[in-house]
């Protein structure tokens, strides 16, 4: 374990590391994450093991994402009673399922009889019922066990005619959202703010436009700090840059799981895309000022939103391993404009594809050098304090055995002399 002392490094004086080390669960020293903790300037980078080690990697899949609340994707995908889908977060495997009363339910995948999986992780289906494909015992969109073929023998109060075990489900602005361990904090409690501040762009009303699927050498992480800062936009992102001031925008303070905030579209342009043109149309509601920015969010851990003033843009990152990662990117645009014979949604699309891989070389170039015997935890710029709250929710989330609560921004809206810039 790499780590090394900071003279500025408040917290060290009214923290006991040796205490701390017997009642923490993480796999990483106190020592080396306190320093992340510090304020903005004072702080340092996590160390390099929370990137490259496969116990991390193990401890994060268990408590990041087991242990809150994960998208599992859009609503649609479960538009109609019987429609069923599976998902893996983490280690565990859930089924979604709209139920008769169009109500989501959510069940661990898992058959009463002898464990079976009800549907294979990323299939989708629609049946009157849930039935498990190795011995067919069947099951309500309730969950209720309606059947068993060849065990008339199994008495009434047989545990399992309590059926499949439930697993806490939620829905948000078309979003699917799954805890697997069911221990997570209420999911208002989980968005916090962020539900006032993504409400005006009525993402539930959207249509999806396209998908892409990446797979970048990465670990997850690096690639939500990416995400949160603009500060290396002038030097990777010319296209970027002719659209969206990098130094623009605030940061917006968060009352729940999240951080981020907002940049400013340049004079000429309407929207992100090569020109700054739009193809579309405006979203529905958007006050004036709301058409002037981009607003980028991420939601802990790994679902960002970058609202558009004529598309959202949603990324849904999976780990796979401490240096690999899957990227879903969805575009979501108004039925007014999808209906349209002549509508393009690929002005939005290519120009985030083009900054998505862009992206991705640089993430994978950071996860090359966290993995070097040279690698040493790094100061912070102003410009990344979102980067510095997403590292304190992970630092703090290591050190009490689950996601924390993100420090104030060190920039925001109420301090003018101060620029911000956000997104990439």
């Amino acid at each position: 374990m790499r780590h090394e002392s900071y003279e500025s490094d408040p917290m060290s004086e009214t923290i006991d590391i040796s205490v701390l080390k017997s009642t923490w669960s993480s796999p990483l020293d106190p020592a080396a994450l306190l320093p992340v903790l510090a304020p903005i300037g004072q702080a340092r980078t996590l160390p390099a093991e929370a990137y490259t080690s496969a116990e991390v990697h193990r401890w994060e899949l268990a408590n990041f994402f087991e242990g809150s609340w994960v998208c599992a994707g859009r609503s649609s995908v479960l538009e109609r009673s019987g429609d069923q889908t599976a998902v893996r977060v983490g280690t565990e495997g859930i089924l979604l399922v709209r139920d008769a009363d169009g109500a989501l339910r959510g069940f661990y995948n898992v058959c009463r009889h002898r464990g079976h999986e009800l549907l294979e992780c990323g299939a989708t289906t629609n049946r009157r019922g849930i039935v498990c494909p190795y011995h067919a015992w069947a099951y309500g969109l309730d969950g209720r066990l309606r059947g068993a073929p060849r065990f008339r023998h199994l008495t009434s109060t047989d545990p399992v005619h309590e059926g499949l075990l439930p697993a806490a489900v939620s829905e948000w602005h078309g979003w699917l959202f799954v805890n697997p361990s069911g221990a997570a904090p209420p999911f208002a409690q989980h968005v916090g703010n962020l539900d006032e501040l993504v409400g005006a762009h009525r993402p539930e009303q959207l249509v999806l436009g396209a998908t892409h699927h990446y797979e970048v050498a990465a670990n997850w992480k690096i690639v939500v700090e990416n995400y949160h800062e603009c500060y290396h936009c002038t030097s990777i992102h010319p296209e970027l840059c002719r659209v969206t001031p990098p130094s623009s925008g605030d940061s917006s303070v968060p009352t729940g799981l999240w951080v981020g905030g907002s940049m400013d579209l340049m004079p000429h342009a309407k929207t992100m895309s090569i020109s700054g043109e739009s193809q579309g149309v405006f979203l529905p509601g958007l006050d004036e000022g709301s058409r002037r920015q981009v607003f980028y969010y991420g939601m802990f851990p790994t679902f960002l939103i970058s609202l558009h003033p004529d598309y959202v843009l949603t990324h849904r990152l999976e780990p796979l391993t401490p240096d690999r990662t899957r990227i879903e990117c969805q575009w979501l645009f108004p039925a007014e404009a999808m209906e349209r014979p002549d509508f393009d949604p690929s002005y939005a699309v290519e120009f985030w594809d083009l900054t998505n891989r862009q992206d991705w070389q640089a993430c994978e170039s950071v996860q090359r050098g966290v993995a070097s015997r040279g690698y040493r935890q790094g100061p912070l710029a102003i410009e990344e304090d979102n980067v510095h709250q997403f590292q304190t929710m992970v630092a703090g989330g290591y050190l009490q055995g689950g996601p924390a609560r993100p420090v104030a921004p060190a920039r925001r809206a109420t301090s003018p002399s101060v620029e911000g810039s956000f997104g990439d």
